[in-house]
């Protein structure tokens, strides 16, 4: 049953953070599957780690609407999504080709470049979480209409929410702009994220949310950008400590939260899957971990990539561009993260 339940949770979250589910899972079971344990669609919030196209519909420079970007990704919808309802990933609420359909197995409201600090979002013109449970709220409205609130509230019961965002408070933000880092130490701005974080954790449960998973951040240290901004050939070890230091504030929040709100939660560790690719690529098929596919893979991300030449094979690469990991490193994610998931979030 354990079994069961994990590849369940493997095919929604996967969906959510990342392109494509290279697996072939018997269609058939895997609606048999979702049935039994209950989870109805995934609502995703967040940064760019799970923004299917939502800052399309912005004037920022923080999209991904480009060749390159979901280059490895363009086949046919996976079978795992075929058999949820799914015609690819997760759409993007803010997607104009969205279809009615689309509202029953979930959306992402997430938006690139975005943070658990407002001033992080404001910074690039994005959304910030606010915005996002705002736009949830519409989505509620649009659910509503499409199925009576009965069916409705029975879809947002069996939900399983997900939050994946932090890493630009730090590159994009703290590290990097004076305003938060003249009010705060490094310590006291984790508190205030984390403090952030809890408040938007309190509002989706005030809006519905009853299952969630919060993704901790990577190591922040061994990006290639950073390293490169640093001047260092190896991972910068003040920045992940930074990253494990908050990792570990999100996990004792959540306890808290859990009991406080009676709320299931769990928490997907990153942070350890990266770092144990990172020291051991051959078991995982990589065979360049310290630059990106894109470009010189040392300083483009993003909207920089756009132009430039790529690697022939990505999947032997950790990272995709200076930032972000590659498909195949979301896929390991994806994996590890379902395995270590507490049993508890689908009971």
């Amino acid at each position: 049953m354990v079994m069961r339940m994990r590849l369940a949770l493997l095919v929604l979250f996967s969906l959510a953070v990342m392109p494509l589910l290279a697996r072939a899972v018997d269609i058939h079971q895997l609606r048999q599957l979702a049935a039994r344990n209950n989870v109805t669609c995934i609502l995703v919030f967040g940064d760019s780690s799970v923004d299917p196209g939502n800052n399309n519909r912005l004037d920022t420079m923080m999209k991904g609407n480009f060749l390159h970007m979901g280059r490895t990704s363009s086949m046919a919808a996976p079978r795992g999504a075929e058999a949820l309802g799914y015609r690819n990933i997760i759409p993007a609420f803010l997607d104009p080709h969205i279809q009615k359909a689309d509202l029953l197995h979930g959306v992402s409201f997430a938006s690139s470049a975005s943070g658990y600090d407002d001033l992080t979002a404001n910074l690039s013109n994005v959304f910030p979480v606010s915005k996002q449970l705002e736009y949830f709220l519409h989505y509620k409205i649009h659910l509503r209409q499409l199925v009576g609130k009965k069916k409705a509230e029975e879809i947002l019961g069996g939900a399983l929410f997900v939050m994946s965002m932090g890493t630009n408070d730090f590159l994009q933000n703290y590290f990097l702009e004076p305003t938060r880092s003249e009010q705060y130490t490094l310590e006291e701005y984790e508190n205030y994220l984390i403090s952030c974080m809890a408040h938007d954790i309190e509002e989706m449960h005030r809006l519905g949310a009853r299952r969630l998973v919060v993704v901790g951040i990577p190591p922040l240290g061994c990006m290639p950008l950073v390293k490169t901004l640093k001047d260092e050939t190896s991972c910068v070890e003040s920045y992940n400590q930074a990253a494990a230091s908050f990792n570990s504030k999100i996990k004792e929040k959540l306890a808290i939260l859990r009991t406080s709100l009676r709320l299931k939660t769990a928490y997907a560790d990153i942070y350890g899957t990266v770092e144990r690719a990172m020291n051991n690529p051959k078991q995982y098929g990589f065979t360049v971990t310290t630059k990106g596919c894109c470009g010189s893979g040392t300083v483009e991300y993003a909207e920089s990539c756009r132009g430039l030449s790529t690697c022939a094979d990505p999947s032997k690469y950790l990272f995709w561009d200076a930032v972000h990991p590659s498909e195949n490193m979301y896929k390991i994610i994806a994996d590890d993260v379902v395995n270590s998931l507490d049993r508890d979030l689908l009971l």
